[in-house]
């Protein structure tokens, strides 16, 4: 894990614009040169402000310490695996939970008020598990959040106004479209 690694250096990006979760894109470079000494930039694509470092071998480590610290890691391989599962389901279930409130917000009253109330209720089901820091029980709250946001989505997609507000078992099933297509090119005629 991160926490137990050595650090060698830190540099802080600033001067980002504000912008929704998930759209800054940052590009990181790591560049370590035949005398290890390594370069580490990084760049926000959209406003193009950057920040990096250099980092110089400063005496390394000895052989001891690092027979040590491997020691140390093969100890403690097991809760590491755990403490993964941990951060990655509760990854996880963040995500489904901002998914969920933005799909929310954006289908507005399209979405039946039962269908709100089970958002709400898994939404709220989800963060208590995250906080229980129990993975399996992140991940099943996750799923049934997962589930329902499913259901959300056809009231996202569909239109503000018109007959699919009825929430009916009538809805229009998708139509399957057959098509006819052709092949042209050339096929590789390597090595079988």
């Amino acid at each position: 894990m991160a926490a137990d690694n050595k650090m060698l250096g830190q540099f802080d990006l600033v001067g980002i614009p504000r912008a929704p979760r998930g759209t800054p894109q940052i590009e990181v470079t790591f560049d370590i040169d035949a005398n290890g000494i390594v370069n580490v930039a990084a760049k926000d694509k959209a406003s193009g402000k950057e920040q990096q470092i250099r980092i110089q071998a400063s005496g390394g480590l000895e052989q001891s310490e690092i027979q040590r610290m491997v020691r140390e890691a093969e100890a403690h391989a097991e809760e590491d695996k755990r403490r993964r599962e941990l951060a990655d389901a509760s990854n996880q279930a963040d995500a489904a939970i901002y998914t969920a409130e933005r799909s929310q917000e954006e289908a507005g009253e399209r979405v039946p008020s039962g269908l709100r109330t089970e958002l709400q209720q898994a939404i709220a089901a989800v963060r208590e598990a995250i906080g229980s820091e129990v993975a399996d029980r992140i991940k099943q709250a996750t799923e049934r959040l997962s589930q329902l946001a499913q259901q959300l989505a056809q009231f996202v997609s569909a239109p503000p106004e018109g007959a699919a507000a009825s929430g009916g078992g009538n809805a229009p099933q998708s139509e399957v479209v057959d098509a006819e297509f052709e092949e042209h090119g050339r096929r590789d005629q390597g090595a079988h």
